[in-house]
């Protein structure tokens, strides 16, 4: 998705902004595959195998909360950060312009992948149980967890979660 918005954002002000064609619409849509492929999952596949049982459904809607805020955000600063301030229509307000935001957000992908390798452990052919009982005993049985990530803070989250939802979940 980074290089993609890569190699939109190169060559935008020469030759995107006036010849919009074939080239472009291909590399827009694979934006919109890998936003789907890699994010979406992110968002909604591994929280719903991380979580343990009984926060599971909180603690989903929550992430799901966050990603949708961020989203927000991120499509609101998008608009206005695009803006070159040539348009009398956006008033004063002058953005970075469209090439500058979307190098920021080819950045902002390529980050957002190296902060995912590192902190999201695998879970790969292994069961929820599996996970869960790795998670409550603070051991590293997943199948191949990477350096400095996020089991062995499972239980401070547990504490945290249980403090937190006292009198709403039962175990």
């Amino acid at each position: 998705m980074a290089i993609c918005l890569f190699a939109i954002a190169v060559p935008y002000n020469k030759y995107w902004d006036k010849h919009t064609n074939m080239g472009f619409l291909i590399l827009y849509g694979l934006i919109l595959f890998f936003a789907n492929f890699g994010p979406n999952t992110t968002t909604f596949i591994v929280p719903a195998e991380l979580f343990p049982a009984r926060f599971r459904s909180t603690c989903h809607g929550i992430s799901g909360a966050a990603g949708k805020l961020g989203a927000i955000i991120g499509s609101v600063g998008f608009l206005w950060a695009s803006q070159d301030g040539n348009d009398p229509e956006f008033g004063k307000y002058k953005g970075i312009g469209m090439t500058s935001s979307l190098m920021i957000l080819g950045g902002t992908c390529f980050m957002g992948a190296i902060f995912t390798y590192l902190f999201t452990p695998e879970t790969m052919r292994t069961s929820l149980e599996d996970n869960e009982n790795a998670q409550r005993t603070n051991s590293s049985e997943l199948s191949h967890p990477r350096p400095g990530s996020a089991v062995a803070q499972n239980e401070e989250v547990d504490e945290m979660l249980n403090a937190c939802c006292d009198g709403v979940l039962y175990e």
